[in-house]
């Protein structure tokens, strides 16, 4: 029998996380946008001095008390905006430029429809942690106005115990920002980063370009080992645009700059891509589902170019007879890659399984779970989307597996597997 251990904590969406977002009119508007720029700063550059300061206190008194630096944000917008219309600001006080800053920003809830499918990797420090523990990083699928999807982030320790313990989220959250041309959508490969004076926990990744307009959704990170010794931490994302798909990644060596990079090849035009945490017999190694029926197996040169695929894993038992797929990069341990997979059964009911792969050839399937290690059942029905659990990723702790899920596309639980247990049932 399994011993599985679930943790009493659970997150859910909350309305009142809020964050300033860079209000791009140029992005909205469908045609005259650079006049529609100029015509806004000007009707405030032509208030008078007590209009502007009356309207700024206005602002203020809407939105200081929800925000964190709400003056310096808008101040940071305002030297943006005057870079783009060359604009000399020894000439316009601190109150219109708050002011202009103000009008190009705008409050987003970015958690209030919900909060889904986790994934979690060794924190990049691990100082002060006593023996037997391990600090963590989870992402998490937030959804907000729209039900578009962005990447929150919680850090935390976890224990050999079966203990967990999150780090308090900061009042304020912050947006990463993209240092790029206002005037236009960036397109392609671009680069956001996290604000000087917050932290991760306080910190949201946003769509940013039109392929991603729609949502960053189902992060699946990694820790990375590269061939040199350098370590990074890759992340497999969808980005949506509200008609398409494609699959890109995040990377990040300081959790201070994150670069979102589409990944091209008729296999990156699918959901769910999971990377090994490191190249395998030379070459990089992905999951996919491409058929979105079957686990398949990907080798490339490149980690940015993905091609055709290797059938690897086909449903077999009742419970994943619909669909099958990745719930995260494989963990490597002594005995193999562990992999944690999803499928679904009847009345569209989903369930997480495993199975372990050959260290040296990831294509061979060594063992599969026959029943599933985690379920939709009871508190774990009801939500959004009812009868679904869903990890996009899980941490090996010692001799145990933490899980971060997914509930009902609407919450997020956690539970902690010995590694030894899972591998019995195989």
């Amino acid at each position: 029998m399994l011993e599985l251990h679930q943790h009493a904590l659970r997150l859910r969406a909350d309305p009142s996380r809020v964050v300033v977002r860079p209000f791009h009119i140029a992005w909205q508007a469908h045609g005259g946008a650079p006049s529609r720029t100029e015509r806004l700063v000007r009707e405030v550059l032509e208030m008078s001095p007590g209009q502007a300061r009356a309207e700024l206190e206005a602002v203020l008194k809407d939105f200081e008390a929800r925000h964190w630096q709400t003056r310096r944000v808008f101040m940071t917008r305002y030297e943006e905006i005057e870079g783009l219309l060359g604009l000399d600001g020894s000439q316009i006080g601190d109150e219109k430029r708050q002011l202009i800053g103000a009008y190009f920003c705008h409050e987003y809830s970015y958690a209030a429809a919900a909060l889904m499918n986790p994934s979690a990797v060794p924190h990049y420090d691990q100082s002060g942690m006593p023996a037997g523990s391990l600090r963590m990083l989870m992402s998490l699928r937030a959804v907000g106005e729209g039900h578009i999807s962005s990447v929150a982030f919680r850090e935390g320790i976890i224990t050999d115990k079966g203990d967990m313990t999150l780090a308090p989220e900061p009042p304020f959250a912050t947006a990463a920002d993209a240092h790029e041309d206002e005037e236009h959508v960036p397109e392609g490969p671009v680069t956001v980063y996290r604000h000087r004076d917050s932290t991760l926990s306080g910190t949201v990744i946003f769509p940013i370009t039109r392929a991603q307009s729609n949502g960053l959704e189902d992060l699946r990170l990694c820790h990375f080992l590269h061939d040199d010794g350098c370590h990074e931490w890759i992340g497999t994302y969808t980005a949506y645009n509200g008609s398409q798909i494609q699959s890109e990644l995040l990377r990040t060596r300081d959790w201070r700059a994150f670069d979102l990079v589409p990944m091209t090849g008729s296999a990156a035009r699918n959901k769910g891509m999971a990377l090994f945490p490191r190249k395998v017999d030379g070459r990089y190694m992905m999951l996919g589902r491409q058929d979105g029926e079957n686990i398949f197996l990907h080798s490339s040169d490149s980690i940015t170019h993905w091609e055709g695929g290797e059938l690897l894993i086909t449903p077999r038992y009742p419970w994943e007879l619909v669909q099958m797929g990745n719930c995260g990069p494989p963990i490597e341990i002594d005995e193999g890659w562990l992999m944690l997979t999803h499928g679904v059964g009847a009345m569209r009911k989903y369930s997480i399984g495993a199975a372990l792969l050959d260290k040296n050839d990831p294509s061979k399937v060594i063992g599969r779970t026959k029943e599933p290690i985690l379920a939709a059942a009871d508190q774990d029905r009801e939500g959004y989307v009812p009868n679904v659990v869903y990890t996009c990723g899980a941490i090996r702790h010692g001799d145990t597996l933490f899980i971060p899920y997914g509930v009902a596309d609407s919450s997020v639980a956690f539970a902690f597997v010995p590694i030894r247990s899972l591998l019995a049932l195989m």
